[in-house]
């Protein structure tokens, strides 16, 4: 189970939280984690089938986080509420549909006080999107990089200054953090002093939604693109394919793993399939997909399977790698394992070993093909061998 323990404070700031009408549409909706209070001061959380971060979404999904995020604090505004912060881990998905799922960061406006996720939501969020929309930057090595995202002097320093938003989100913010950043809390004191109110946080987060909103990723060639077309596979190679996928069996977890545009994602008998590329405008094209279809089954991430997201965080315990956040029933490595082993030098025992460590109910690749060199040959009659003696079936043609 999922449970959140509340303190005094927060324990008065949900008790006016769940009687709020923005805060029952959204949990009816699914916008917000169901959730419930199982007795006095604790919480009850709906668990989502997969957890995943920042760093691994193409920018569409780090947009629709964005959107979601400024439409329920635009709601919360209009009946006294606020959000303490403004970070995309407080959301995660359904497959395509953006959950947001951090309840104790509602809590009651109090009068004269600026919204004080706004600097966060520009470091990891705005920012993030605009380095790839103004200058065809990915932003998940950086995002990857600091858990705190892009500094507004970082921001100022890449950006281009006079495309949308970034004159007053990047450079007025920049200088007046580094003016008054000795001063915070006098600062806070003349807003609340000067009548600071509501309507001017709610214009700002308007404002906000519609530059978000317009921001499109700025992508070059990729490799991956339209891989279907250009496959050396014919239809009955596809066809044999697809019959393997359908003959899987059930999966509670299935990881599609070099999903490209998900087709055989998409076949696969699972409760949730975690769909992961490389390529971040492949895993962007599929999202959208996916969005359009309606899917709350496959999750699209991206994530370099030879430099995968590791451990972060404190003690690397906030934020967990891959196989740490749920072990699969089922692998699919169609079309895969020569690009790890041969592309990126991965030894082919080291890769069988970490499939092998998932413990996949089902575990099933496609061919890979090699040179023909005595230490290949060799190699291959190792694996063979050790597969055979594990219960596994390899075959060498």
């Amino acid at each position: 189970e999922v449970l959140r323990e509340l303190s005094p404070r927060a324990q008065r700031d949900w008790a006016a939280l769940e009687s709020a009408r923005f805060f029952r549409r959204a949990l009816e909706d699914g916008r917000i984690v169901a959730t419930e209070e199982v007795s006095p001061g604790l919480l009850r959380h709906e668990r989502v089938p997969f957890v995943s971060y920042p760093y691994e979404w193409p920018f569409e999904m780090l947009r629709e986080a964005a959107l979601l995020q400024l439409g329920l604090l635009d709601e919360a505004l209009a009946e006294g509420f606020v959000l303490k912060d403004g970070s995309p881990y407080n959301v995660q998905w359904r497959g395509s549909e953006p959950v947001f799922v951090d309840v104790g960061s509602f809590e009651k406006l109090r009068e004269g006080e600026p919204w004080s996720g706004y600097r966060q939501f520009c470091t990891l969020f705005l920012y993030p999107l605009m380095l790839q929309a103004y200058r065809g930057i990915e932003p998940q090595p950086w995002l990857r990089g600091s858990l705190e995202g892009i500094e507004p002097a970082q921001a100022r320093a890449l950006l281009p200054r006079f495309r949308r938003g970034v004159l007053t989100h990047v450079v007025l913010h920049d200088r007046l953090e580094a003016k008054h950043a000795a001063r915070s809390g006098e600062v806070r004191a003349e807003l609340k002093a000067s009548g600071f109110r509501k309507e001017l946080i709610q214009a700002n987060v308007r404002r906000l939604r519609k530059l978000v909103g317009r921001l499109k990723p700025r992508r070059g060639r990729s490799t991956w693109a339209g891989y279907r077309e250009a496959a050396p596979y014919s239809d009955e190679d596809v066809h044999r394919k697809e019959r393997f996928v359908r003959g899987a069996g059930h999966a509670g977890l299935a990881w599609d793993l070099g999903t490209n545009d998900g087709r055989f994602a998409r076949l696969l008998d699972a409760d949730t399939v975690v769909a992961v590329d490389g390529d971040e405008r492949v895993v962007g094209d599929l999202y959208s997909a996916l969005r359009s279809e309606g899917s709350r089954t496959i999750l699209p991430l991206v994530i370099d399977l030879a430099d995968a997201s590791p451990d972060r965080g404190w003690r690397g315990r906030e934020r967990r790698r891959l196989e740490e956040r749920g072990r699969p029933d089922l692998v699919l490595c169609l079309a895969l394992v020569h690009h790890l082993a041969v592309g990126r030098n991965v030894p082919l025992a080291e890769l069988v070993g970490w499939l092998r460590s998932l413990g996949a109910l089902y575990l099933q690749s496609s061919v890979c093909l090699l040179p023909r060199r005595p230490e290949t040959e060799r190699a291959v009659g190792r694996l063979a061998a050790r597969l055979q003696s594990e219960g596994g079936e390899c075959r060498t043609l």
